[in-house]
């Protein structure tokens, strides 16, 4: 059944166009709470959202569309992703949803949803829901409409839930972090939880107003905190994306450490202390062939999943892991968090610069990447994946790169886009065999 809502990662767009309106909001939370309807007794949903304009609109059409089939609604106010999916499971609400498009620009929105064990939707559940969508909402009778209530504590129950993924003799003292929160859902809970276990903070994106929410800032925009990280003399630089479940560090130089280090420093001092689960890591395909070959090393194993951090989530659950992410700096450990959880990571890599006494730059090198490419062949229609000529030129390359490197060819789940992307140990062989599958996608659409 093809998606008409659904996306990798909940509902987004546009907000007032396509699906992204309020009417197709309150649509969803009719039919999300029809479906999650499991017994007698009274549903509540929780509802949190980050700092978008558009986030009033869809929280009020959200709240209209759960009280008019029952349900009460709890609203957080802004709030990080993960930490609704911690107040869903804490509250024993019956769902959860997070109004957030992540890193894109304040003019899009979305719509996340959770069960109510706090984890996201399977592919399944969301198909159920989408065809409930389109038909006729099961409405209550007036005297069972739902009751709406906003809580005012919830960011400090979130920052209480966070600190206990730092063991109680960690303090950060003597660390000045420069933590850049997007103008996003963390501009408050994020810079409160370090400051209180001892750093010295200094923050930038912590000025929301609707409308500059990853603007410049954030984990996809880098320069600001690079500069001040080496302007301020920082031990560190924490940067959230705009609902705060990915996280990108910069060290005391201003260089750029992706997930895939974080990843390998974070799994190897838990198998160091005995709590790695599973034997090793799950990642995606994306993950660098250098942090693979560092796991083995270790005696680790590293478990690739297409991307998207649901999928990382799934085979984690299945195979009994506690540690997975992706480049991009999603990073989940089922130890503290039912999702990814920027701040959790953030407060683990600190806690492990307290206790290594290194320097950020020494701590979080764990390996030497091989040189990987990435490039975007954007087509008009078609599937260009299924042209002979296509074909042949990706067998050819996987040929080549056998032994030496990968090749990941995939269609953009968003977008009318082939991603590219190919490592290897020989950097020119490497944007050559690209550049050959690049122009073979081109000449196919």
């Amino acid at each position: 059944m093809t998606r008409k809502y659904f996306g990798t990662d909940g509902i987004r767009g546009e907000t007032n166009k396509g699906a992204m309106t309020a009417t197709t909001a309150m649509r969803v939370a009719q039919a999300a709470g029809n479906h999650f309807r499991r017994g007698d007794h009274r549903h509540r949903v929780v509802i949190g959202k980050d700092t978008r304009l558009s986030g009033y609109m869809m929280e009020s059409a959200l709240v209209a569309g759960f009280t008019s089939v029952g349900v009460d609604v709890i609203m957080t106010g802004p709030l990080p992703t993960p930490a609704v999916a911690l107040l869903t499971r804490e509250m024993r609400a019956d769902l959860g949803v997070m109004i957030s498009a992540s890193h894109n620009p304040y003019q899009d929105n979305g719509i996340k949803l959770f069960g109510p064990t706090g984890f996201k939707l399977d592919d399944d559940t969301e198909m159920a829901i989408e065809a409930l969508i389109d038909e006729q909402p099961d409405l209550v009778p007036a005297g069972e409409i739902g009751r709406a209530r906003r809580i005012d504590d919830a960011r400090g129950r979130y920052i209480h839930a966070i600190k206990q993924s730092v063991a109680d003799d960690i303090r950060f003292d003597d660390l000045k972090v420069v933590i850049d929160c997007a103008n996003g859902a963390s501009y408050q809970v994020a810079p409160s939880a370090i400051w209180e276990l001892g750093a010295e903070v200094v923050t930038l994106g912590v000025s929301p107003n609707g409308t500059n929410i990853n603007d410049g800032v954030g984990s996809t925009s880098l320069d600001a905190i690079k500069a001040k990280v080496v302007e301020v003399g920082a031990d560190i630089g924490i940067a959230l994306d705009g609902d705060a479940d990915r996280l990108i560090v910069i060290d005391e130089k201003g260089k750029e450490v992706d997930g895939d280090q974080l990843m390998a420093l974070i799994t190897t001092r838990m198998a160091e202390r005995g709590n790695l689960k599973g034997g090793g890591l799950v990642a995606t395909v994306m993950s660098n062939l250098g942090l693979e070959r560092y796991l083995e090393d270790k005696g680790l194993t590293l478990e690739r999943t297409k991307v998207g951090d649901r999928y990382v989530l799934e085979r984690m659950r299945s195979g009994g892991f506690n540690v997975g992410g992706e480049q991009s700096g999603h990073m989940i450990l089922l130890d503290h968090a039912t999702t990814g959880d920027g701040s959790v990571a953030a407060l683990r890599v600190l806690a492990s610069l307290v206790r290594s006494g290194k320097r950020a730059s020494e701590l979080l090198h764990q390996f030497e990447p091989v040189p990987q490419l990435l490039k975007n062949v954007r087509y008009s229609g078609g599937s260009p994946l299924d042209d002979a000529a296509v074909k042949e030129c990706i067998a050819d390359a996987e040929a080549e790169l056998a032994g030496a490197g990968r090749l990941v060819i995939r269609a953009s789940g968003t977008e009318p886009l082939i991603r590219v992307m190919a490592e290897g140990d020989d950097a020119a062989q490497v944007e050559s065999v690209v550049d050959r599958i690049c122009d073979a996608v081109k000449d196919a659409a």
